[in-house]
């Protein structure tokens, strides 16, 4: 007779402590965001003295292993950044065996309550850990709200303001790296002149917050880094590497903003399909999604919260009032980061004007994802003519990414001119996804033409013309070359209708 075990009761992952006297010998891994923003997190890292080392980028080998150990029902970022810390763990297990690894290396990582699956990403990982026999491993979750949250169990890392507002401005400062880039590549007359230049744009930033000063605690580190000058001068340093470049912005190319969750329209790999490349070989000019806009849309979302609670919570106006000051202050920040590099890098959108666009279709007091701001943004976007179309990366099953997709249609249906491309990433239905965005992109290529021989039109130039007038306007073919819609979407039609100092 068999006998039956009784299930034990859930016990919630405990890892071991990391000390001090770890730090010598443990290198802190973390992933999930572009490449320019880890290369300035293990500066941050590195200036604090601690050793770290970004995670190779998710690949689809990546994913395999993610639905091999872990729950198979997770939303692809789940699968993607499981499987990614797995094969890693692996390939340095066959190396130096499951103790080594367990000394070498410790993992950080977000962490949340939801509402949708972010806050079993923990589960995940563990789950894996086991699989693996990598029982031992040590893993932290950081949260997302507060300055200084102390030190982790056994004190070998501190979440304090110094690691905090480094990556805050590690995040602002790629940001502005990232949106120039994207803005210059398609224009480019060196074919990879502008990836070896932010290449070593990054390295030169990076340096700058390696040897970043430290001032203070809390209070000190705040001011600081609210007032200093040490990486705007760094900014610009990294600035030159973009200078001696020139550009063709005759070049007639659709302008198509990604948005979506906030994994898959950060990454630039596997995971999301490699669809910044992607829409750049078909002939667009990508527009990303700022980091920066995130950390605002938070900020304004318990804002307001607290101001739902006035007169119900003690302290509750005046809190609202500090979280307004702080998006104020997030914005002036950016915008100094921006004046660094010639105001070519856009600045963040005003969360109070998303939120009022987004208001007919979804409700901003629901929370999980970017909540109401994928509505609102992709409204700003198309009814300020700043893209052609709106391409939304949703995880496969994402319960906040589903709503947004809803909610849309309801936009759509008011503003039936709105190109608007939501496509389900899976992770291994490329075809698919790519063939669905094609077919919107055409028409976004369309309208893109269509504007650009309006500009034509109003201008009465020719396409020879306007290159002989480009020819002796050399402010128009640099990296920092300034150039105001006029009403166009498109920069090639915007070109030609700054020639001639006329709007459509």
């Amino acid at each position: 007779m068999s006998i039956i075990e009784r299930p034990s009761n859930y016990r919630a992952y405990a890892p071991r402590h990391f000390t001090p006297e770890d730090r010598n010998s443990t290198t802190i891994l973390f992933g999930g965001a572009n490449w320019r923003l880890e290369r300035l997190l293990e500066g941050v890292f590195a200036n604090l003295g601690y050793k770290s080392k970004a995670l190779p980028r998710p690949s689809r080998d990546d994913l395999v292993r993610g639905r091999e150990l872990a729950d198979v029902g997770q939303c692809c970022p789940t699968t993607f950044t499981t499987g990614n810390l797995a094969n890693f763990l692996l390939a340095e297990k066959a190396v130096s065996g499951a103790e080594e690894v367990c000394h070498r290396y410790v993992y950080v990582t977000a962490g949340s309550c939801g509402a949708c699956r972010f806050g079993q990403y923990h589960q995940s990982y563990e789950l894996a850990l086991r699989n693996l026999g990598l029982d031992a491993f040590r893993m932290y979750l950081l949260a997302q709200d507060g300055i200084d949250q102390g030190a982790l169990p056994g004190g070998g890392l501190r979440v304090d303001a110094h690691l905090t507002l480094g990556a805050i401005m590690a995040a602002l400062c790629s940001d502005a790296i990232r949106d120039l880039e994207f803005q210059l590549r398609p224009y480019e007359v060196v074919e990879g002149s502008v990836n070896a230049a932010s290449h070593a744009a990054i390295e030169d930033l990076h340096k700058a917050f390696v040897s970043r000063p430290l001032w203070g605690k809390k209070w000190g580190a705040i001011a600081w880094h609210l007032t200093t000058d040490y990486f705007l001068d760094a900014l610009r340093q990294a600035r030159a590497r973009f200078e001696p470049l020139r550009f063709d912005r005759l070049r007639m190319k659709p302008r198509v903003a990604v948005t979506g969750e906030f994994f898959l329209q950060t990454t630039e790999s596997d995971a999301n399909h490699k669809i910044h490349a992607w829409l750049e070989s078909e002939g667009a000019e990508v527009y990303p999604s700022l980091i920066g806009t995130w950390l605002d849309y938070n900020l304004r979302f318990y804002r307001q919260h607290f101001e739902d609670r006035v007169g119900l919570e003690r302290f509750a106006r005046l809190k609202a009032k500090g979280l307004r000051v702080a998006s104020r202050v997030a914005h002036r920040t950016y915008d100094r980061i921006r004046h660094s590099l010639g105001n070519v890098p856009r600045a963040m959108p005003d969360q109070d004007e998303i939120r009022r666009l987004a208001g007919p279709y979804f409700n901003s007091r629901l929370s999980g994802g970017e909540g109401d701001m994928l509505i609102g943004k992709s409204l700003l976007l198309h009814l300020n003519k700043k893209a052609h179309m709106i391409c939304e990366l949703s995880p496969y099953g994402c319960m906040p990414n589903t709503m947004s997709v809803g909610a849309m249609s309801a936009a759509i249906g008011r503003h039936p001119d709105l190109l608007y491309a939501p496509l389900e990433i899976k992770g291994d239905a490329e075809i698919h996804a790519l063939s669905r965005c094609q077919m919107i992109l055409t028409e976004a290529k369309r309208r893109a033409q269509k504007e650009f021989e309006a500009a034509l039109d109003v201008t009465g130039l020719t396409v020879d013309a306007a290159r002989a007038r480009l020819a002796q306007r050399p402010d128009l073919c640099g990296a920092f070359s300034t150039i105001p819609s006029r009403g166009a979407a498109g920069l090639a039609a915007s070109v030609i209708l700054e020639l001639e100092g006329k709007s459509l």
